[in-house]
């Protein structure tokens, strides 16, 4: 547990940093954004390049994971650590092998994931709503939209596959992009 005077130095020097470079959060800020609106508009190609690029992740993990792997044979877990690392491999093939099919089955993954967020969040919300008193209704609210989405995504496909991921990492991308320009602007004008 950290003390308050901790907390305190930890959160100035956080601030101080912000302020030192607050060009570099601004200058990655404006490309998050430009990479978010371009996902906006082509969500197809933002879908495929998401696929591709997963891909390639997990062939170099993997390919890192049996290296390391292979020099730590005598270690324990290595058979463990052997099969993690040839999934992973094996993976990036299959996503680059065929990344239009990749997207279709990352988007049932996506739509998975939504729906027992949304689920998760609901029982949260519920769970809460003594300690929160009002708060908990925006749980509420968040798990509802997350099951919303879930539905859209799951009884669209196989066509949603074309829009879903593009979209939802393309509004992901325009709003953090959007916060991180909004704190190098604030962390600027704070400076003068």
């Amino acid at each position: 547990m950290t003390s308050p005077e901790e907390f305190s130095r930890l959160q100035s020097a956080m601030n101080q940093t912000v302020k030192a470079h607050w060009k570099a959060f601004l200058f990655e800020g404006i490309l998050l954004a430009i990479l978010g609106v371009a996902a906006l508009i082509l969500p197809p190609l933002a879908s495929l390049a998401i696929a591709i690029f997963l891909g390639w992740m997990f062939l170099i993990s993997g390919i890192g994971g049996l290296i390391v792997t292979y020099w730590a044979r005598n270690t324990p877990g290595f058979w463990w650590s052997l099969i993690s690392a040839a999934l992973a491999v094996l993976t990036g093939i299959l996503l680059l092998a065929r990344p239009i099919q990749a997207v279709l089955t990352l988007t049932i993954v996506l739509g998975a994931y939504f729906l027992a967020e949304g689920v998760a969040t609901i029982m949260y919300a519920l769970e809460h709503r003594r300690e929160l008193s009002s708060r908990w209704s925006w749980l509420l609210i968040s798990g509802l939209v997350d099951i919303a989405i879930s539905f859209m995504v799951i009884t669209g496909l196989p066509s949603s596959a074309e829009w879903a991921i593009g979209i939802l990492v393309g509004i992901n991308l325009l709003f953090g992009g959007a916060s991180l320009i909004g704190m190098a602007l604030a962390t600027r004008n704070s400076n003068t």
